[in-house]
């Protein structure tokens, strides 16, 4: 036997049964609380990225720090672009892969150091000790920063000082310009798209919350 057609008041019965499951979802795709730590795990990473931000976008004219008899200390700035002359310490750190090869050495009478990348002379395998680095005196360009924002070269300034030549302090990162690295400009700006939509998603679920609990 054939069931019965469904009344009008079947068809509202259920129109509000949908209505009241659409309701409970909160009428977006993602729920306040995870919008929420979205928001606050891109925000930390913009954070994070702000020092190359600003490096990025500073003067391109080198702070001149002097060479051997006449440094100017007063200059140093961090994360600003800088050039310096001097004799390397005797010993140095060195790191990279074969293809990409890097030392880190001091300059004599001053609390700075400078990771360049090897020369001929300094090809070190690793298992045996460690080549000298060149020792002619050498002019470096490029990325000033203080201890403090080293980062991942924080190990190589613990090296150096336990080698017993200087008290490093600082350290340049030949090469590196300001204006250059467009792959950290690109991160910065996706980054922040995604907390912008994120904080959007944040701010229309909790207007959606509150109009849940007015009805």
């Amino acid at each position: 036997m054939d069931a019965p057609p469904p009344t009008e008041s079947d068809r509202q019965e259920r129109i509000a049964e949908l209505e009241s499951r659409l309701s409970k979802r909160g009428g977006v795709g993602v729920m306040p609380p995870v919008a929420a730590l979205a928001l606050l795990g891109a925000l930390w990473m913009l954070w994070m990225q702000l020092r190359e931000v600003d490096y990025f976008r500073s003067e391109a004219t080198a702070i001149d720090l002097g060479a051997e008899g006449d440094y100017h200390f007063d200059r140093l700035v961090s994360n600003r672009y800088a050039q310096i002359h001097g004799m390397p310490t005797t010993r140095g750190v060195y790191g990279g892969d074969p293809k990409s090869p890097w030392v880190v050495v001091g300059l004599r009478e001053t609390p700075v150091l400078v990771k360049r990348p090897t020369l001929p002379s300094e090809v070190w395998k690793e298992g045996n000790p460690p080549p000298p680095p060149d020792p002619r005196p050498f002019a470096v360009r490029g990325r000033l920063r203080a201890l403090a924002d080293a980062g991942k070269l924080t190990p190589a300034f613990e090296k150096m000082e336990q080698l017993g030549e200087l008290k490093p302090k600082w350290i340049i990162e030949e090469g590196v310009k300001p204006g250059q690295d467009f792959g950290a400009m690109g991160w910065f700006g996706g980054l922040s798209a995604f907390a912008a939509l994120n904080l959007w998603l944040l701010i229309r679920g909790l207007v959606a919350l509150v109009e849940r609990f007015r009805r």
